[in-house]
């Protein structure tokens, strides 16, 4: 089953647990929390004091992609947050083995996330056989709403193609611009997860199950 991630960035947040509870029977979903520092992207979002009540709040699994540019600084102050999935840019660190390895002592998945215009070459033999997802930015990461950048599908191709080559076991995550438009497209080119803000979000809480369903069908 391919996991639906709804990106709370795009939310109600002035009823975060009304909107969280929309969704507390859903199978195979994934909250996405959009970290954003200022610096690495230019926007801020919400810290630890919001991640903390939604984690009690929800019985979701809780995915966070930290666009910031320390995120090193995050993997201890937020292991006891209840966070399942820790993503973190491979253009914010110097040493991203070191760091994915760090994490993979406190979340049970940890990912690493490509900008559009940095290749899947960047990664290594050793992150990639280590790696429990891969999030490819399918736009520019910082703002919500953006269009889907079409050149995404050769990445995920190249991504298959090294897969089956070497026998890489991570999950495949595609973010920016996710609709039913293109959905059925990405996971025939290999991707597992789809994170979706607008497009969940945006018709109100009637829709929230039909728009993840028609995602996936």
């Amino acid at each position: 089953m391919t996991i639906i991630s709804p990106s709370l960035l795009a939310c109600d947040f002035v009823n975060i647990e009304a909107e969280l509870n929309h969704f507390t029977e859903v199978k195979d979903i994934w909250f996405h929390l959009d970290i954003m520092d200022g610096h690495f992207v230019p926007n801020l979002t919400f810290g630890q004091t919001i991640i903390k009540l939604i984690a009690k709040k929800t019985n979701q699994l809780l995915d966070a992609h930290f666009m910031v540019s320390n995120p090193d600084f995050y993997i201890e102050e937020l292991k006891d947050y209840g966070l399942h999935n820790f993503t973190f840019h491979v253009e914010a660190c110097d040493n991203p083995l070191e760091l994915l390895l760090r994490a993979k002592k406190y979340y049970p998945s940890v990912g690493i996330s490509l900008k559009p215009g940095t290749e899947l070459s960047v990664l290594s033999d050793d992150i990639l056989k280590e790696i429990d997802l891969l999030l490819v930015m399918s736009v520019e990461p910082g703002f919500g709403g953006q269009s889907f950048i079409e050149n995404t599908y050769n990445k995920l191709n190249d991504i298959t193609d090294a897969k089956e080559k070497h026998g890489y076991n991570f999950n495949v995550q595609v973010d920016g611009g996710v609709s039913n438009a293109n959905s059925h497209k990405l996971i025939k080119h290999g991707c597992n997860n789809l994170v979706a803000g607008s497009y969940v979000f945006k018709d109100g809480p009637t829709t929230y199950l039909s728009k993840i369903d028609s995602l996936r069908n």
